[in-house]
């Protein structure tokens, strides 16, 4: 189990981003959240099996068909084990 902190820019916030991740999120069996950044970014905490995080983080550069995604950064570490479902938490 791993976990990764990612960051998406771009037109992402008011496009069905966070929704979108969330379902993709729960159909690869991950755990964590996503949130809308005042800055207009989207920050993704997501932990599960590295292959399903990977997937997701793949997924995330290209988002739902109304976003534009100019760039995703991720970061890898060890799972923590908090999380028991995948979430939209409040906007920042």
């Amino acid at each position: 189990m791993i976990r990764a902190h990612i960051t998406v820019e771009g037109r992402v916030q008011g496009v069905g981003y966070r929704a979108n991740t969330r379902r993709m999120a729960n159909q690869l069996k991950l755990k964590g959240w996503v949130r809308n950044l005042r800055d207009g970014k989207v920050e993704i905490i997501v932990e599960g099996e590295e292959e399903m995080v990977d997937r997701l983080i793949q997924w995330c550069h290209r988002g739902p068909t109304s976003a534009y995604v100019s760039k995703v950064s991720s970061e890898k570490s060890e799972a923590l084990s908090e999380f028991d479902r995948f979430r939209v938490k409040s906007n920042l």
